[in-house]
């Protein structure tokens, strides 16, 4: 309950919703944009719901807010102690931000309390000054839209080093590595930050002559049988992909997700973690995969018999 509502984006779109109902009645359709502007498309699910059944009674039936002032959301101690909490994580302290106002406050918790087991344990090396300082020079260079001299190491050893244009970074909660999509002279290259040595700012480029290379997307479509808080689970373990969201039936959704082609292998791991209660639906390709893979670890000698 703490992180997944309090801390989570129902508190901030409830209180945008009861301050514009403050001024006048709010419609469905209007009540729904409002959820679907500031929260997750899921959220559309259950929000309206709630405050149109009395579940969450702040509307009445004229769908105005029942109270008699604005909602106002002021940081409380426990707030701050989970904020103290989360800037403690040395990939947050990457980014190098402002924790102005958060001297005295104890953190809520500490990084060791959390032990993963369902990722890799050669992470990025995010203490290192090395890598503290590239990755800070890659993120000034995207947000300034600047050039970049970078020296890495290929997987072979090789030492590398080329003039190139940064598009963004990504993170890989399977692998615990950021990774930079970057464009030079010849082609598109993924580079892991791990293994850059080191990096150079060079002049502004103008982005309008420059278009962020296109990626080869991928749609994944997946019906769920809510069994178990399957739905709650399958939100929470995707939730950095761009997906939507839409009940078929009563305990039955269709999830539709939008993923990059080189993470393929780390979804089809995800997806396979459901077992029954994720039915894949398309593309056929991604169902090949999954029966290739159902087949090596049960010992099939025909996918085509394996039914997904």
């Amino acid at each position: 309950m703490l992180f997944s509502e309090i801390y989570g984006s129902y508190f901030r779109v409830v209180a945008a919703i009861l301050t514009e109902a403050a001024d006048a009645p709010l419609t469905q359709a209007r009540l729904t944009a409002i959820v679907r502007e500031k929260a997750f498309s899921e959220s559309t699910l259950a929000i309206p719901r709630a405050l149109q059944t009395g579940e969450w009674p702040l509307l009445d039936d004229s769908m105005r807010s029942v109270l008699r002032h604005k909602p106002t959301m002021p940081l409380t101690l426990l707030e701050k102690r989970w904020m103290k909490a989360l800037l403690a994580d040395p990939r947050i302290a990457l980014f190098d931000v402002d924790a102005s106002g958060l001297e005295n406050v104890q953190p809520l918790y500490s990084p060791d309390v959390f032990v993963p087991f369902d990722r890799y344990a050669d992470g990025d090396p995010y203490d290192d000054s090395t890598y503290i300082a590239c990755f800070r020079t890659v993120l000034q260079a995207i947000r300034e839209k600047r050039k970049l001299r970078i020296s890495f190491r290929g997987k072979n050893g090789a030492r590398h080093s080329f003039v190139c244009i940064p598009h963004r970074l990504e993170y890989s909660a399977k692998d615990d590595k950021f990774r930079l999509l970057a464009s030079g002279k010849r082609a598109v290259n993924w580079i892991n930050l791990g293994r850059v040595s080191s990096c150079t700012l060079l002049d502004p480029y103008p982005p309008a002559a420059f278009s962020p290379p296109q990626t080869h997307t991928e749609e994944l479509v997946l019906v769920l049988h809510d069994e178990r808080n399957g739905l709650e689970r399958v939100l929470l373990h995707f939730s950095h992909f761009e997906k939507e969201t839409r009940r078929k039936s009563v305990g039955e959704y269709e999830i539709r997700i939008r993923y990059d082609r080189d993470d393929e292998t780390e979804l089809l791991i995800r997806v396979l973690s459901f077992g029954p209660v994720l039915e894949v639906k398309a593309p056929d390709r991604f169902i090949q995969l999954v029966r290739e893979r159902v087949q090596k670890q049960l010992g099939y000698t025909s996918p085509s018999a394996i039914r997904i």
